[in-house]
């Protein structure tokens, strides 16, 4: 397992090098952003991301008992299936703002409709009640969608989660941490919209996040912060000759 560190920072944030107009859309265009994301999936289906069988290691200690889960920006599907396989007693909501990241979802081979409920929802701006009761889930996973809101629109989503969370339920966080490789390449490359907020070169944006800026942000919406590290992975490529050090953020969050 990768040992906990502390993140050495980055080169201060300079206010004079923020990027056009045209690129702060990621603050508000929300059908922008949406544009961007129905682009990515039409272009990589479900081959850009691989299955994410670290959960169990990580959190598998949650998933043992028959629960409601939530996984939070589904995307393809690749938290919910290696989940639902591994822990057929759960039953499962999935969401997406991608209509076509949804529809990847349905059209998988494992894809059971008595285990998994999969809809479209922009939860940065609709209320999950909407589309599940009040206070049944009993886990969220939170797994490289908050970096793809801007900082603004992130107090909204951890409220909307809270509405949908049964007391004592939890967040499981896995994000982006500052100090990452790709942070590095998107500052070198001035992609800057606001600081630790990039917008990437297919339109999609990345936040990456510092302990202190994720424990606040949850504890203000009224979460107890159970447990958050930062940690760290050295991966080589020696075809292209470089040494990446890439960095996130594993936390868990209770709602009272």
């Amino acid at each position: 397992m990768a040992a906990a560190i502390s993140v050495t920072p980055l080169v201060p944030y300079n206010r004079k090098r923020r990027p056009s107009a045209v690129k702060l859309r990621c603050y508000n265009g929300v059908e922008e952003d949406r544009k961007q994301w129905e682009k990515f999936y039409k272009r990589h289906q479900n081959k850009f991301f691989k299955d994410r069988h670290y959960l169990e290691k990580d959190w598998g200690h949650y998933f043992c008992h028959p629960k409601v889960l939530l996984e939070a920006g589904c995307g393809a599907g690749n938290t919910i299936f290696p989940l639902a396989k591994k822990y057929p007693q759960l039953y499962i909501h999935a969401c997406d703002f991608s209509h076509h990241a949804v529809t990847l979802v349905k059209s998988h081979p494992n894809f059971r409709k008595d285990q998994i409920n999969v809809f479209v929802c922009n939860i940065a701006e609709e209320n999950l009640c909407d589309h599940i009761m009040p206070a049944s889930v009993d886990i969220v996973t939170l797994v490289f969608t908050l970096s793809a809101v801007s900082p603004e629109k992130m107090p909204i989503i951890i409220q909307n989660l809270g509405l949908v969370l049964k007391p004592n339920g939890h967040v499981l966080f896995r994000d982006y941490a500052i100090g990452d490789y790709a942070q590095t390449m998107l500052m070198n490359k001035n992609q800057v919209i606001s600081e630790n907020f990039y917008f990437r070169g297919d339109g999609t944006c990345s936040y990456y996040f510092s302990e202190d800026f994720l424990s606040r942000l949850f504890e203000r919406a009224g979460f107890v912060v159970v447990d958050v590290n930062t940690y760290n992975k050295e991966i080589i490529n020696r075809a292209r000759n470089i040494t990446m050090q890439r960095r996130w953020i594993r936390a868990v969050f209770r709602r009272p």
